[in-house]
């Protein structure tokens, strides 16, 4: 993405924010004054929660300023991993002023007051409901469009809103034709789903923190971009690192023919390079390079019995980067193993049956993990 499109998508970012604030600044003030005006706890409650998302939009805005600066010598790979912060920070708001509503909601049990609702505060809480649906849905389909977390959990916040608001306004009514009043109850139930909304978005931006695989559907179209390259005979060991929206760097082992030489590697290198970025917006910043034997047929034959006896161990996904050097009697090639718990002890009795098999090759094999599909 270049700075221009990094430019528009922070604008577009901030806008959308600033609707949401203005939106829930109002949608607050006309719920307080109903909720003061009627006594209804929920209703207060849910004219606070409306400030929260005010809060988080601010936020969002501020995050995205931070993240749209420019690389330096101190960050190289820019700001970007900002914006989830923010959607950290969001997070915690909302776990906040979960946490908070819930507390006062259990006073209000054992200490109830009764409501007074009228026709006024049943249309405006209905209005409510149908604004905080459409600008929830608003923000979710903007925050995909520019790939923004910040915007998709103020969206996600904003539809488990309107759940609220319409769970008072059911309340409202049981309480004109029953005079059964769960105003108290309705609000624990409110707070409860802002903390479980809360604990789910904050689980979601710290994984992606900590570095999430990346999506299978993507690799296979890297991959295979990466293939179409002609000489490229296989790409493995493909590995993503997010460095925020839009800004992923990866790298990759390709297989080519031992025949090429250094002019014909730092060719298809640099056209992989040019292919990958332009197809999928992704950064290879690192290519290595595994050769294939081209001058002996009984190379197959080898490989495909190593590969066979490899991967009858089921934790064996795959392997790759196979080079017999028949001169200096030694097999070079990588085992990829599946994410248990005794990968290495797996690895090594691989590895002991391989050289079983060619006691008289020298076995030299790296151990990766799946990094991506």
């Amino acid at each position: 993405m270049s700075r221009a499109d990094r430019e528009s998508r922070g604008k577009v970012i901030i806008r959308t924010s600033i609707i949401g604030i203005i939106t829930n600044v109002l949608l607050a003030g006309f719920k307080m004054v109903v909720g003061l005006i009627s006594g209804s706890i929920a209703i207060v409650l849910d004219a606070v929660n409306n400030l929260s998302d005010a809060l988080s939009s601010v936020i969002t805005i501020l995050g995205t300023a931070l993240a749209g600066k420019a690389p330096d010598k101190k960050h190289p790979y820019g700001y970007g991993r900002i914006e989830y912060l923010s959607a950290m920070v969001i997070s915690i708001i909302v776990l906040y002023a979960g946490v908070t509503s819930l507390i006062e909601s259990v006073k209000s049990i054992f200490h109830p007051e009764a409501a007074n609702y009228n026709a006024v505060t049943l249309v405006i809480v209905a209005v409510a409901v149908v604004v905080k649906i459409l600008l929830g849905q608003f923000f979710i389909n903007t925050g995909k469009k520019v790939s923004s977390e910040s915007l998709v959990a103020s969206g996600t916040d904003a539809k488990f809103d309107s759940i609220i608001s319409a769970a008072t306004l059911v309340a409202a009514i049981i309480f004109l034709t029953t005079g059964l009043s769960v105003e108290a109850y309705l609000a624990a139930i409110i707070a409860i789903v802002m903390i479980k909304s809360a604990l789910e978005m904050l689980r979601d931006t710290i994984s992606e923190i900590l570095g999430e695989r990346i999506d299978a559907s993507l690799s296979k179209e890297v991959k295979a971009t990466i293939k179409s390259v002609e000489g490229v005979q296989g790409a493995y060991d493909l590995i993503f690192s997010d460095y925020g929206p839009d800004r992923v760097m990866a790298s990759v082992h390709i297989e080519i023919p031992d025949t090429f030489n250094a002019g014909q590697i730092d060719e298809i290198t640099r056209e992989i390079q040019e292919k990958v970025y332009k197809e999928h917006n992704i950064s290879l910043i690192s290519i290595g390079i595994y050769s294939v034997n081209t001058k002996d047929e009984a190379t197959i034959a080898m490989r495909n019995a190593i590969s066979k006896a490899a991967t009858s161990h089921k934790e064996v996904l795959q392997m790759h980067g196979f080079f017999v050097d028949f001169i200096r009697k030694v097999i070079r090639f990588d085992l990829v193993l599946d994410f248990v718990p005794n990968n290495h002890d797996i690895y090594l009795e691989t590895i002991k049956e391989i050289q079983g098999m060619y006691p008289e090759y020298q076995i030299v094999a790296n151990m990766d993990v799946s990094y991506s599909d």
